[in-house]
């Protein structure tokens, strides 16, 4: 079967399926590897080390294991549509939008603090729209974009006879996990965790600025203001700690016509982050809708591009006689 092939059947069963509770995701081995390796490697004096041994040791396991169910077609699928997030993703902050709508607010802030790592005690119903909003942009390249983009690099490479659109896209979610992980710039994670928190800032390099790309698209089909989409991308898209989040951010926020940043708190501790986007309209529960919407059409930009790229790189990859 052709790569493109399975990987349309990996995304369609991603919006089937999404992450079902009775299924095992390979990400939470992942994050189990990392936790037994950061409970044997934290107490080294050198914690830029140590945390390095532990992204190597992650990668190369994730890459091989990967690798291994590549050999057979429906483990390849599988897997492959394991890494990707988009029902998972909408589904979460529809949990959210649920919940406001019965006019429940301390089961929203619940339900919210296992979708983000700032801290919900304390917030109001804009402040959980805002923040769920926020997730779903920012989340639309982590979770959807850059594993497509691995994939279809990886289904150009062959390693004795086996595609590594797998292994890419599988180390991709492991890079992604151990910098959700650990991460963080507080003090137990600011040394141990830099080398996890640069190493995804470069996957996400390009990943980021395509999906703000695919996301303008999307609000063009939707009906959305594409225009202001773009125009808040070129502006602010680097008005964020991250050098890739304020990406696809900007481009929700222009197309939604709201405005992301100000007072967010995290780990008790209160950060003034910068504005993205104008404050044209307020954050109410129909924008969560609107911004589900969003992520899914722009999930589907983003696989017709790299479908499309992988099947013109592979006949011009068979053309070339490589």
């Amino acid at each position: 079967m052709y790569f493109a092939g399975k990987y349309i059947i990996a995304y369609g069963l991603d919006l089937i399926f999404g992450d079902p509770e009775f299924l095992y995701h390979p990400v939470r081995a992942i994050g189990k590897l990392i936790k037994i390796l950061e409970d044997r490697l934290y107490d080294l004096e050198n914690k830029r080390f140590a945390g390095g041994i532990l992204v190597f040791i992650t990668l190369v396991v994730t890459f091989f294991i990967s690798y291994i169910f590549s050999f057979f077609i429906l483990t390849e699928i599988y897997f492959l549509y394991t890494t990707l997030a988009t029902k998972c993703l909408g589904d979460e902050g529809l949990k959210v939008y649920k919940i406001l709508k019965l006019k429940d607010l301390e089961k929203a802030k619940k339900q919210l603090s296992y979708l983000v790592s700032r801290d919900t005690e304390e917030m109001d119903e804009r402040q959980i729209i805002r923040s769920v909003i926020e997730t779903i942009s920012e989340n639309t390249t982590d979770g959807v974009i850059a594993p497509m983009f691995f994939a279809i690099i990886g289904s150009f490479c062959t390693w004795h006879g086996v595609r590594l659109a797998l292994p890419f896209a599988m180390t991709y979610k492991a890079i992604n996990t151990i910098d959700s992980m650990i991460g963080y710039k507080n003090k137990k994670y600011r040394d141990f965790g830099t080398a996890g928190a640069k190493l995804d800032d470069l996957a996400n390099f390009i990943p980021a600025r395509l999906g703000g790309m695919v996301i303008v698209i999307g609000a063009f089909l939707l009906g959305y203001n594409y225009k202001e989409a773009f125009r808040i991308y070129k502006r602010d898209r680097l008005n964020h700690g991250s050098p890739n989040s304020g990406h696809s951010e900007s481009c929700f926020a222009g197309a939604l016509g709201l405005q992301f940043g100000g007072k967010t708190k995290y780990f008790g501790k209160v950060y003034d982050k910068p504005t993205i986007g104008d404050r044209k309209k307020d954050f109410t529960l129909e924008n969560i809708l609107k911004a589900r919407k969003l992520l899914y059409v722009s999930s589907f930009v983003g696989l017709v591009i790299f479908i499309v790229l992988s099947i013109i790189g592979n006949f011009l990859i068979k053309l070339g006689g490589l």
